[in-house]
């Protein structure tokens, strides 16, 4: 802030004195300028305290000079008496008071230089204050974010700082905590707001201005991830002081978001050494560290949900109960009955494959069945609903090709001859019936037991064996349809 116009006339050693504009006298005043020229507009910026002898200047010169001072938006006009004028003249006086300008009498014994060294000490009393009121907010913040509940002391204290409100954001824009006079207000706005702020790609501040009131809508993060927002408003423009207060605030909010992932990020690990534990059968450690950290496990037969979420950190918000992370999955446990909701969460976030209900000492065979489940997810698989598609289903497509064609290769490099495959199919299709599968591919049974007992030659299986038998149903199946052959 900037010393006013009203506080330099103040100072009784310069004794300075108002002839015009007394009701604009509360203008900020942030330099002096010293000037004999017709014109110094061009060589001002605004807001300063404008002083000249009038050397140069008339009686006709007032219209012009003074519209010029008032346009370019000069605090005030510092005539000095006693060189050019022995008094200020009156035409001066006169349009000054009619454009609102004011207009102080310097008397001779008032050296210009004498105002602009009180104005340059008002200015750094003023940083000074500024300084040492941003210092003590700073540490009135940094206070409330020690208390218990720190996010919500730190929004508190901020809308007291600022005389308005605040409203902290978390990552989806629900409110964490608000404070303040105009809060809920608050709160809508910020909302509509958020959207801009995302599609920016990166953490960037927003700036609102209006007549009656003055908002800032920050994110809370870094360039890697926005963990949430908070907004701040007020009636009066925000100071250097008042956006530095706001930054702060932001950094303490940022750090107590930051501390509060740490520990969520600690608790993952110590259950996903519980989660190990229970795989190895020891569960009464496994129940004994849980507690330690606050949790407990599903009662009786749990379901078993293997997840491969989008957003594996906003995932854990999503789900109660006992999650922890497994490689690249997030495995959950939970009471028969709560799955199939779970399961809808877990889809709706990404990818889950969910087991048939286990006892926690068959914990091995649900994650099991539940990591084979999540193979075949699209986006939700269960694994009974898997099992129902035969076993072919439970086996891996990559491994399974590999089988196949490592199998079923010296039946296709037979003399380029395909027939040899399609009377194999045949053959196992109609469970070693000659007659029918025979009549199947439109040859005669001899001519089929020629080539059956080729294949059995050049696979080196038996053909009567049920082993060997489902083995080449399995590499046929992989291999294309297991439907009649044509001819």
């Amino acid at each position: 802030m900037a010393p006013t116009l009203r506080r330099v006339v103040a100072l009784a050693p310069l004794r300075l004195r108002v002839r015009a504009g007394q009701g604009a006298m509360d203008r900020p005043v942030r330099w002096v300028a010293v000037s004999e020229l017709e014109d110094p507009t061009p060589f001002l910026e605004g807001d300063e305290l404008v002083l000249t002898t009038g050397m140069r200047l008339g009686p006709r010169d007032a219209q012009p000079y003074i519209s010029r001072l008032v346009a370019r938006g000069v605090a005030g006009l510092g005539f000095g008496v006693g060189l050019g004028h022995d008094s200020v003249p009156p035409e001066f006086t006169e349009v000054a008071a009619g454009a609102g300008l004011p207009l102080i009498e310097v008397p001779r014994e008032t050296p210009f230089i004498a105002i602009g060294k009180a104005v340059s000490e008002l200015l750094a009393a003023e940083r000074y204050e500024e300084l040492s009121n941003a210092f003590a907010a700073q540490g009135r913040l940094t206070r409330a974010a020690l208390q218990a509940g720190g996010m919500g002391a730190v929004v508190e204290r901020l809308a007291r700082e600022i005389h308005g409100w605040a409203v902290l954001l978390d990552e989806s824009g629900a409110v964490i905590h608000a404070a303040g006079a105009g809060a809920v207000e608050g709160t809508h706005l910020a909302g509509r707001e958020l959207g801009r702020l995302r599609a920016s790609g990166s953490p960037a501040s927003l700036a609102l201005s209006g007549p009656y009131e003055h908002v800032i809508v920050q994110p809370l993060g870094d360039q890697r991830r926005i963990r949430g927002f908070f907004a701040v408003g007020s009636e009066r423009p925000f100071s250097p002081v008042g956006h530095t207060v706001v930054n702060t605030a932001n950094s303490l909010l940022t750090l107590s978001l930051e501390q509060g992932r740490d520990r969520l990020a600690a608790v993952r690990r110590v259950r996903s050494a519980v989660l190990r534990l229970l795989l190895a059968g020891d569960r009464q450690s496994a129940e004994g560290i849980l507690a330690a950290v606050g949790g407990g496990l599903p009662a009786g037969p749990v379901v078993v949900l293997a997840c491969e979420p989008r957003d594996e950190e906003a995932f854990y918000d999503m789900l109660p109960g006992f999650t922890a992370p497994w490689g690249t999955q997030v495995v959950v446990l939970a009471a028969a009955e709560e799955a199939d909701h779970l399961a809808e969460v877990a889809a709706g976030a990404g990818r889950a494959g969910v087991s048939g209900p286990v006892e926690l000492s068959q914990l091995a065979t649900g994650l099991d069945q539940a990591e084979r489940a999540l193979a075949s997810a699209a986006p939700v698989m269960r694994f009974a609903d898997l099992a129902g598609q035969g076993l072919l289903s439970l086996v891996d497509p990559a491994v399974l090709s590999a089988f196949s064609s490592s199998l079923l290769a010296p039946l296709r490099e037979y003399g380029s001859r395909a027939d040899l495959v399609e009377s194999l199919r045949a053959y196992l299709a109609c469970n070693g019936h000659w007659d029918a599968a025979a009549q199947r591919l439109g040859i005669h049974r001899h001519t089929l037991r020629y080539r059956m007992r080729r294949v059995g030659e050049l696979l080196g299986r038996d053909l009567d064996d049920p082993a060997s038998r489902a083995e080449l149903w399995m590499a046929l199946s992989a291999s294309g349809s297991t439907g009649p052959p044509g001819r």
